[in-house]
Parts: structure tokens; C-alpha cells; sequence
């Protein structure tokens, strides 16, 4: 990696886990994922019924144009997420994550922090207040946009109990299906680079938040180059020990890496929480960093073109839980803006409620 990114990218020199290590009956699979998302399935839940995210007064009014949502639909693409990340466990894509099971007591300490904060969200937003981190010292200095309370949490981006609690936050709110749906990226890119000597790879993971994904990519690609990139302090250090992985503080308009000098960038929920005008010049330094035939692997929520049956629920994401720039990523042409940053479409999927693309730079 640059030398200005420091110690991020040291490459480890574990063992290189191959199809037989990776493999895992996909029955098994399957029964660790259910009980995953039994217990965030309740505690989202819990969560929900202290919050009421879709009762009384909400900053953006909701008029739904899309129809009403099938149950059976809804539930269907719910499961193909799990259905998918199986199958790709069982193909030794990549090794399967335990979700928690391997820490009860944690957990359950996650959850009830979750539930704890439920009621504070839910004060938030019943203010219609989505940017009160402008008021707090820490967040002086970062870009405007960013600094707003998405998802109405609390303490924004800025906060160590915001990093702490984020994960566990998103496995309630999609009923523990939200690591299944990320991991979509990763299967794009374990397929892209099968056969290939990691020891040589770079990668970044931009907008890595508290390291969740920065773990699977560290467990996919053991020898690889990997490092985290996010603009928040809290969320970094995080992910620092989420992961294992050496990180990066910077902003995603101004990557501190040199030209074509990584073989792959990751990116996942990021550009439904960027402004239009800054989508492209992201886009743009994602494809600068990039060698020629590196890849970005991009993971995001779902458009209403890719489920028109689902567009309700996706009409009402920006009014609840205040997403204040999703409504113009759900109209914007990914592969067009991708294409204009010099990236083409080379592979794509989606499950539930992410779509994951795979763009290659070509020259």
C-alpha cells in the first residue's frame, strides 16, 4: 500500500485456507443462520415496539406510491439471503461466521443496549431531529453531511457507543440477515480472485464503519494486504478491533493512497449515505486507486427497479429512520455513474435487501 497509510495493509502470513477448510454442510449453515435470526428477529422486535419507527410524526411524510408489500414476497427474499451465503460457505467461497453463538453472554449484552437506546432514538426522531451531532464538539471539522444522526442513532458517527452498538443495531433492524446480505460482495470477489496467490493482493475497505465486513475479508483472504478506511475516529478504532486489521482516518473524496496502487476496494452501505454530488467523486477516486483490472467489489441497498414489489418498504427507509440522501440512490443509475468513473460491470447479485456489484477497472 502507500506508505502513508502506515502499517495498515502488513499482509499476514497465516496459512492460506483452501475449499476443504471453507466447506461446510449447507444444513448446518443453515440452522446456525436460523438461530440468528430468531434471536435478532426478537430483539429487533423489542426494539421496534419501544421505538414505534413507523408511529405518530416523522420528519419526512410517507406517501406510499409503491403497493403494499407481500408477506410471502417479503419473506422469500428474506430468505434467500441466508439461502445464498450458505451455498457459498459449502463452496468454500469463504468460511462461515458464528454470528455470536460463540458468545452468548455478548450477545445478549448487545441486545439489551440496543433496546436500552431504542427509547432515545425514538425521542429523536419524534423531534424530527437528525442532526443533533452538529452540536457536539466532536463532530467540528467533518464535512456537513456527514455530520447528521442517520438512522436517527445516537451519537452519529462520532461516538465509541455508536461504533460499540452499530452492528448490532443492523441485525435487529433486518432481523439478522444483514451480514448474509453484505457478504454478497464478498462472493463476487472470493469468485473473481479463486486461484489467485493473495500474498501479492492489496485492498481497501472504504467506509469500513465498526469492521464487520473488515472481518469477513480478513477471514476470506488471510494473506492479502487488507486495511480499513473510514472518516470516524470511534468507528475505526472499532474496526481496528473488530478485525485484527490496521486502519486509515480519511475521507473517501480524497483517498490517501497512490495511483493505481490497490488490486481491490471494497465498499458496502456507503453511497446511499453520500450526498448526489459526491457520489461521482468517489466513484472517481475508487477508479484512480485501482490498477488496471482491479476491482470494486459494492454492496448497497437494493433500488426499487431491482424490487418493485419490496418499493414500499424501500419508499418508507429515508422517512424513519432519516436517510436524508436515499431517495436520490434510489433513482441514480449505478453502472452509469460507475462507468463515467472509468469502472465496468463485470459481475452483480442481490439478496433480500442488497444489491452487490463487481466493477472492473479497464485501462
Amino acid at each position: 500500500m502507500d506508505e502513508r497509510s502506515g502499517k495498515a495493509g502488513e499482509s499476514r502470513e497465516a496459512t492460506p485456507k483452501g475449499r476443504g477448510a471453507f466447506a461446510l454442510d449447507g444444513a448446518s449453515q443453515r440452522a446456525k443462520a436460523a438461530v440468528k435470526a430468531a434471536w435478532w428477529t426478537a430483539a429487533g422486535g423489542v426494539t421496534r415496539a419501544l421505538a414505534r419507527p413507523t408511529q405518530g410524526e416523522a420528519k419526512v411524510k410517507f406517501q406510499p406510491k409503491g403497493p403494499p408489500v407481500s408477506t410471502d414476497r417479503l419473506r422469500k427474499a428474506y430468505l434467500t439471503a441466508f439461502d445464498k451465503d450458505a451455498a457459498d460457505v459449502a463452496a468454500g467461497l469463504y468460511p462461515p461466521l458464528d454470528g455470536g453463538a460463540g458468545n452468548p453472554a455478548g450477545a445478549f449484552r448487545e441486545a439489551l443496549d440496543v433496546i436500552a437506546d431504542a427509547r432515545a432514538v425514538d425521542q429523536r426522531r419524534r423531534r424530527g431531529d437528525g442532526v443533533e451531532v452538529r452540536e457536539a464538539p466532536e463532530s467540528e471539522g467533518y464535512p456537513n453531511y456527514y455530520r447528521q444522526n442517520f438512522h436517527y442513532q445516537s451519537g452519529g458517527w462520532f461516538t465509541d457507543a455508536s461504533a460499540r452498538r452499530y452492528e448490532a443495531q443492523v441485525e435487529a433492524l433486518f432481523s439478522g440477515a444483514a451480514g448474509a446480505m453484505r457478504r454478497r460482495a464478498l462472493s463476487l470477489l472470493a469468485r473473481h480472485w479463486r486461484g489467485k496467490d493473495q500474498r501479492g493482493l492489496k485492498l481497501v475497505d472504504l467506509a469500513c464503519g465498526s469492521g464487520a465486513f473488515l472481518s469477513d475479508l480478513s477471514a476470506a483472504f488471510p494473506r492479502a494486504a487488507i486495511a480499513g478506511l473510514d472518516l470516524s475516529r470511534a468507528y475505526l478504532a472499532a474496526a481496528r478491533s473488530r478485525s485484527g486489521r490496521g486502519g486509515v482516518q480519511a475521507n473517501a473524496e480524497a483517498l490517501p493512497f497512490a495511483d493505481a496502487s490497490l488490486d481491490a476496494v471494497t465498499c458496502v452501505y456507503l453511497f446511499h449515505e453520500l450526498p448526489p454530488r459526491v457520489r461521482p467523486v468517489v466513484a472517481a477516486e475508487i477508479a484512480r486507486v485501482l490498477k488496471p483490472g482491479g476491482v470494486l467489489a459494492f454492496a448497497d441497498s437494493v433500488q426499487p427497479a431491482d424490487e418493485p414489489h419490496l418499493s414500499r418498504l424501500l419508499e418508507a427507509f429515508p422517512a424513519y429512520f432519516h436517510e436524508p440522501y436515499y431517495s436520490t440512490y434510489a433513482e441514480t443509475d449505478l453502472p452509469a455513474l460507475f462507468t463515467q468513473a472509468g469502472l465496468s460491470v463485470a459481475g452483480s447479485d442481490q439478496a433480500f435487501l442488497t444489491k452487490a456489484l463487481l466493477l472492473e477497472k479497464t485501462c
